[in-house]
């Protein structure tokens, strides 16, 4: 396995961690794509590398804001992202105080609507009609259109200057696998990147991979790191009482 393309197969897009991974893909002020589901499926390694970077004044299209202490949480404790572009955000105090303070500019999208911008963004369709917000203050400000007698809006779709994205498995071409639930916004965040980063737990060799269990073709990704024990929490525990 190499260090890096430039020392390796083209083929190969493996880096040595994440901090490196990252190398001349970071700037202020970019507009990032992160996948993952509450904290299913997040990309923890590369959070802490983006975090450690130092890079600020980030755009951050994601389902949620993570927690408070883990996850996306750790960017908004240390003031490094401008603004969300999220479809819930509800278990984040701190997302909570500095959106109420003016701090945090934040754009909600359906999550519905959220996905179908990235997959947009991906597929280079830049815009597209739906009825979903129509009459909230989603709709404001956006175009109105009327349709076999129905009204939509028109939202944009999102092509994000970097994606960072979580698999359970990759073949170091850059294949990727999800597994259960993590199968959620990381197909379409890996696609909507201009560039896109994946973390995976089980690094295989190219052919490895059976061609019909593969969620993202290498096509999208671009650089590759192995995370083989990741921290896997649980966003909020519910259990009921014996009877």
């Amino acid at each position: 396995m190499g260090n890096s393309p430039s020392t390796s197969s083209t083929m190969n897009k493996l880096w040595p961690d994440p901090k490196t991974v990252l190398d001349g893909l970071v700037h202020d002020g970019m507009l990032l794509a992160v996948g993952g589901f509450g904290l299913c499926g997040i990309p923890e390694a590369l959070i802490f590398a983006l975090r450690d970077s130092g890079v600020k004044n980030l755009t951050v299209v994601s389902n949620n804001a993570g927690v408070d202490d883990w996850g996306l949480g750790l960017l908004l404790a240390t003031r490094q992202i401008k603004k969300m572009i999220s479809s819930y955000v509800g278990e984040n105090a701190e997302f909570e105080r500095q959106y109420l303070t003016g701090e945090l500019e934040v754009e909600f999208s359906p999550q519905g609507t959220l996905s179908e911008r990235l997959r947009a963004g991906g597929a280079g369709i830049p815009g597209f009609y739906t009825r979903t917000g129509v009459g909230t203050i989603v709709a404001e400000g956006k175009e109105h259109k009327e349709f076999d007698g129905k009204e939509y809006i028109l939202e944009r779709g999102i092509r994000a200057d970097l994606a960072l994205v979580k698999a359970w498995k990759a073949d170091l071409c850059g294949n990727l696998v999800y597994r259960n639930t993590a199968r959620n916004l990381n197909p379409v965040a890996a696609a909507s990147g201009r560039v896109t980063v994946a973390e995976a737990e089980i690094i295989v060799e190219p052919g490895e991979l059976d061609p019909n269990e593969i969620d993202t073709p290498s096509i999208y990704v671009q650089r590759l790191v192995h995370n083989p024990n990741p921290e896997k929490r649980i966003e909020r525990r519910t259990t009921r009482k014996d009877a």
